[in-house]
């Protein structure tokens, strides 16, 4: 018999819920169009929109203000479209009411400000427009001083996009302060909340955010399902058109088993999230306790994720092990973001200014709802087995 891994990556995605999948198979049984009229397809939008008012309600928003979409990296790119036709408006002296955006020049370029933390899905997109960064400190935090002085030159109107928690490292931005430095200086703030959302509080209100994108599958829902989240009166431009479905910001039929089973993960996350943080931050921080003295662990000086560790044992190739962690029968991955398979050094370290080599070492183990204390201790069993291994290799 297959022994069943043990499974410490949350992070790129969670196990999905009993509660979830059984919420899909009974949207699915369902059946039916959400556009259509008849009474197959009002029964679905029911299920739909009572999901979006659970999710809404979960982040604090108006559910008229929820849209829905394949995921986290098609929500990013849909803040950033809707941002930049606001932009040609705003230059095409368009009034808007959002941060007295009217009264800028409207012949100015937009900026685009993107954190040097953020997930490639926005980061890669951000390359491809006019886009500005903003630098790390080494513990992993947004430099805020560094940041105003971008906003100050920033031809506007400006778009700062910074995530709430990174994915490779569990850092978490201080957002208060990011937000009340574009409110200053009149710019949108877009928040990648992904990776926080279900672990650690997240309103749209409260983090005072233009803009706020949020995945399914992150915290034990379906893949293939995500939000977008405006605030009120946050401008938003269609740049993409079709049935009309989301308000006519979202063209295409929902998904209405994955909104579905998306929106009871959400209830199931948040349920006992609190007690929840507590027991992963101390399976974490026994995890760390136990590493070889020479780890090295990133972002531990600041806020994180309770449920994420990055680490680094020096000389211990992350490819490689990650390799022989799976041999083992642990999932973990590396902390570099991975593509198609491929390991690829991180970004987000290098901003941190850690050295090159030894981020080519830099492991990821991220825990979630169904995780154990044994699998803490099969994961450090081994690791500490390849470890050694590189130590006899060494010295031989």
């Amino acid at each position: 018999m297959t022994k069943t891994p043990v499974y410490c990556d949350y992070n790129a995605g969670a196990p999905i819920r009993a509660e979830a999948a059984v919420a899909m198979s009974r949207a699915l049984a369902a059946g039916g169009n959400a556009s259509s009229v008849h009474s197959v397809g009002r029964r679905m939008r029911a299920m739909i929109e009572d999901a979006r008012e659970r999710i809404a309600g979960a982040l604090d928003a108006s559910s008229e203000n929820v849209v829905f979409t394949s995921g986290a990296t098609e929500a990013l790119h849909l803040a950033l479209d809707a941002f930049e036709g606001h932009s040609n408006r705003v230059r095409a002296k368009t009034p808007v009411n959002k941060h007295d955006l009217d009264a800028l020049d409207p012949l100015s370029p937009a900026s685009l400000i993107v954190a040097e933390c953020e997930h490639d899905a926005l980061f890669e997109e951000g390359k491809q427009r006019f886009m500005l960064r903003a630098p790390l400190l080494n513990g992993g935090l947004v430099d805020v001083d560094a940041l105003e002085g971008v906003l100050r030159v920033a031809e506007k109107p400006v778009l700062v996009a910074v995530q709430l928690a990174n994915n490779e490292t569990g850092v978490i931005q201080p957002i208060a302060k990011i937000a009340a430095l574009c409110r200053e200086h009149g710019a949108l703030l877009l928040v990648d909340a992904a990776q926080a959302f279900g672990r650690i509080p997240v309103s749209i209100a409260d983090l005072d955010a233009t803009y706020l994108v949020v995945s399914s599958h992150k915290l034990g829902g379906p893949p293939g399902a995500g939000a977008l989240v405006l605030a009120p009166g946050a401008p938003f431009v269609t740049t993409r058109f079709g049935g009309g479905q989301e308000r006519g910001r979202r063209p295409g039929t929902e998904n209405g088993a994955a909104v579905v089973g998306f929106a009871t993960a959400v209830e199931w996350a948040l349920k006992d999230r609190d007690n929840d943080a507590k027991r992963l931050a101390a399976m974490r921080d026994r995890f760390e306790a136990a590493l070889p003295k020479d780890a090295v662990v990133f972002g531990a000086s600041a806020p994180r994720l309770p449920n994420t560790s990055n680490f680094a044992l020096p000389g211990l190739n992350a490819e490689t092990a990650v390799i022989a962690m799976d041999l083992e029968g642990v999932a973990i991955s590396s902390g570099a973001a991975c593509s198609s398979g491929k390991v690829r050094s991180s970004r987000v370290l290098a901003a941190m200014g850690v050295a090159p080599q030894l981020a080519k070492a830099a492991l990821r183990v991220s825990f979630g709802h169904e995780s154990k204390q044994s699998d803490v201790d099969e994961a450090l069993a081994a690791l500490l087995k390849i470890s050694a291994r590189r130590n006899r290799e060494a010295a031989a």
